[in-house]
């Protein structure tokens, strides 16, 4: 494709296919999953094809291996249309004994996996794609490389300064792969475009299972109240059924997050457990966020015009759309992302932890003097909790904020860093 943008994405895939007979590719639905696997496929199968998609089925029925010939690595688009394929192509890479032989890609969990035997475990690896950091959409002009933190060979550089303005566009846009593509005011569709699949259609679509469109949308705007804050099922529950008069209990609730959770809308985040010199509880609840902060903007109905009236909101959404990056930029470096809270109070945005124990502490903030400042006061006192006899010390501590003119290291350690600056 002539307008085909790199991913980050891509090098990961490259690299798994030399190691494992087929990978697959999960993530959200339009976050370019096949694009990507096109890329490096030596030949098609959409199952999804209307042309072919009879065809298609009554030959997964049948004979399942016969849809495996072809170019490698071969795609096969959609695969969990036919949860059969799964156990043939864990066959055919034992048979072949050869890597690279299979590319899967879903948008989805399959809704019955009863005809799988067999969990893939050594002949299938399983990759998660998100959509489009800042980084691979050219908004960030990559002049601080994560890695260079973890390697300590990072330095204070100029980088371009986006305004507030800016910023809430690309908070709303999302990184839908067409949506950067295309000019603001179609650009800014797409997440409701997305939002409204999801309510009127996929949520049921999933596992078969009829969900009703209002509450699904309700829902979604709740969650979005949510985004960056350990909320338990109660309170979003509480949150939905105010100013309704519809019930809506917890097991229900409990049935359409699974569901979203199939399909990748939501990915919360894992709480981070370090060794402390204090006696401090950690919080183990995870952290609820969608995977891109246009579904949040999407759902409470809000462009960037209202976050710049509306500041808290812009900070929560600002917050979500730099944990996605990290995720990307962490994937690349064979990191995690985590959060830290406990019960002193004391919070963490987001802790990246690499294989090898590093990690680093991230503070996120919108910018300005004062929210840098306690930005930087947090994760100081983070770093003096954790016992360093007992684990590594943090490999740095970082405020990520808005807006900037430079990447800085302060006299006392944290470094500042626009998010717009930021690349693996």
């Amino acid at each position: 494709m002539s307008d085909y943008k790199e991913r980050i994405f891509d090098q990961l895939l490259r690299r798994k296919l030399e190691g494992m007979g087929a990978v697959l590719i999960e993530g959200p639905k339009w976050c370019g999953k096949t694009t990507s696997a096109e890329q490096q496929a030596g030949s098609i199968l959409y199952m999804n094809d209307p042309k072919m998609f009879a065809r298609n089925m009554q030959i997964a029925d049948q004979d399942p291996q016969a849809l495996l010939a072809g170019a490698t690595p071969r795609l096969i688009d959609e695969w969990q249309e036919t949860p059969k394929l799964w156990d043939a192509v864990r066959y055919e890479v034992d048979r072949r004994s050869t890597e690279g032989q299979f590319i899967l890609t879903g948008s989805a969990v399959p809704a019955d996996m009863s005809e799988v035997h067999h969990t893939g475990t050594g002949r299938i690896a399983r990759m998660q794609m998100r959509t489009m950091s800042l980084w691979e959409s050219g908004e960030s002009t990559g002049t601080a490389s994560l890695l260079s933190f973890f390697a300590n060979a990072a330095s204070n550089v100029v980088t371009m300064d986006k305004t507030l303005p800016e910023i809430a566009y690309l908070v709303c846009r999302g990184g839908w792969p067409r949506a950067v593509l295309q000019k603001p005011s179609v650009a800014l569709d797409r997440a409701y475009d997305y939002l409204n699949a999801i309510v009127t259609t996929d949520i049921s679509r999933v596992d078969g299972v009829s969900r009703d469109t209002d509450r699904a949308r309700r829902l979604m705007r709740s969650y979005a109240r949510f985004q960056g804050a350990q909320a338990p099922l109660s309170k979003i529950r509480e949150d939905v059924i105010a100013g309704s008069d519809s019930s809506f209990d917890e097991k229900t609730l409990s049935s359409y997050l699974n569901a979203l959770k199939k399909m990748f809308v939501i990915e919360d985040m894992p709480s981070w457990n370090p060794n402390l010199r204090s006696k401090a509880a950690i919080r183990t609840s995870e952290t609820r966020y969608f995977t891109d902060p246009s579904i949040a903007a999407a759902a409470l109905g809000v462009g960037p015009k209202d976050l710049m009236i509306d500041l808290e909101t812009y900070g929560l959404l600002f917050e979500a759309m730099c944990v996605r990056d990290l995720r990307i930029y962490a994937q690349a470096i064979n990191g995690l992302v985590y959060h830290y809270r406990d019960s002193d109070g004391l919070e963490c945005d987001a802790v990246i932890h690499l294989r090898n124990g590093d990690y680093g502490l991230v503070e996120i903030k919108l910018g300005g003097d004062r929210l840098i400042e306690a930005g930087a006061k947090s994760l100081r006192k983070l770093r003096d909790k954790i016992d360093t006899d007992k684990m590594k010390e943090p490999s740095f501590m970082m405020v990520l904020v808005a807006t900037g003119d430079y990447v800085y290291h302060r006299t006392d350690g944290v470094w500042v860093v626009p998010i717009c600056s930021l690349k693996p």
